[in-house]
Parts: C-alpha cells; sequence; structure tokens
C-alpha cells in the first residue's frame, strides 16, 4: 500500500511539473520625444516607411516602398551582422502613424524572438510629440533563457533601438532635415 502511495504521489509530481513551467511574457517599451516642428513637418520625416535609415543613426541602410498595404521593409543596423524584416500592418496619413511587425528572425539584431510596434506623431505645446512603443518576446523563449536572451535583454535592446532613432529624428527634424 505505502508502495503504491509513493509510486502515485511520484507519477503525480511528474505530471504535475509542466503546469509550474512558466515560458516568456510578453514586455512591453514606450518612448517619447518633443520636437520643436509642426506635426506635419515631422510626419513628413517619418512617414516613408520603407526610409528608416534618412532618420535613424543606427540603421546602416534601408529599403522598402514609402506605404502601402502590406509592405515590407528591411534594414540592417551599425555593428551587428543580419537584417531584419518587418511587415506594415497599418498606415494612417491624417492620423500621422503607422504600425508594424517583425516579419521574419530578428537573429543577432536586436535580442528579441516577435515584436510589432507603432510609431505615431501628435502636437504637444506649439511642437509635436513621437511616441514610438513596441510589444515583444525575448530572444530565448524556453523557460531558463541564457544572458543576452532574456527579458532584461529585450526590454534593454528595444529601448536602446527606439529611442536612438527618436532622438535621430528629433535631430534631423529640428536641423530642418
Amino acid at each position: 500500500m505505502i508502495k503504491r502511495a509513493a509510486a502515485a504521489a511520484a507519477l503525480a509530481a511528474v505530471l504535475g511539473a509542466p503546469a509550474f513551467a512558466h515560458g516568456p511574457t510578453p514586455q512591453k517599451v514606450e518612448e517619447k520625444v518633443e520636437i520643436k516642428a509642426e506635426p506635419a513637418k515631422v510626419w513628413a520625416v517619418l512617414k516613408n516607411y520603407g526610409a528608416l535609415q534618412a532618420w535613424h543613426p543606427g540603421v546602416e541602410k534601408s529599403s522598402g516602398p514609402e506605404s502601402g498595404q502590406s509592405a515590407e521593409r528591411t534594414f540592417s543596423v551599425k555593428g551587428k551582422p543580419g537584417e531584419i524584416v518587418e511587415g506594415l500592418d497599418e498606415y494612417d496619413e491624417g492620423k500621422m502613424m503607422y504600425g508594424y511587425r517583425l516579419s521574419g528572425e530578428a537573429g543577432e539584431v536586436l535580442p528579441v524572438s516577435s515584436y510589432s510596434a507603432a510609431i505615431a506623431v501628435k502636437p504637444k505645446d506649439g511642437g509635436s510629440e513621437v511616441t514610438w512603443q513596441g510589444r515583444f518576446y525575448r530572444a530565448d523563449t524556453s523557460n531558463e533563457p541564457p544572458e543576452g536572451k532574456d527579458d532584461a535583454s529585450a526590454v534593454a535592446g528595444m529601448t536602446e533601438f527606439f529611442k536612438t532613432g527618436l532622438e535621430g529624428l528629433k535631430q534631423k527634424v529640428e536641423a530642418g532635415g
């Protein structure tokens, strides 16, 4: 009887263990920048979906159409091997915003496995405020991700990419670009 109870307890522990396993949870980043320029002037620089390198100083090269349903852009980041392909999900000229997602793999470019993001321009205090937000999962979606592919690395990588881009956009627009 004791052997049966012990065997049943062991079996319950083994079968119940996966219920306690915890995979990745979605992470979020939202960055903002105020720009001393009318929203239309900021949007004129930002609106070309395929020309990310025109305002993001961390982007080495990018290509793709200006807009269009299901448009894709490809870009590479300075100092990182590989390229990223993103698909345009939403583009609203009137609202001065677009939303997109990772279409393939981020590889070594960003420490994430998937993401969706949106960038928008709004009027603020006689100028503009640009908000860039993203939702993503870490690069390694196993229960025990190694350093560099964990949640903290994903948040740090996306935050740095967004901040660098927004500062580049601000500099370009305020310099008359």
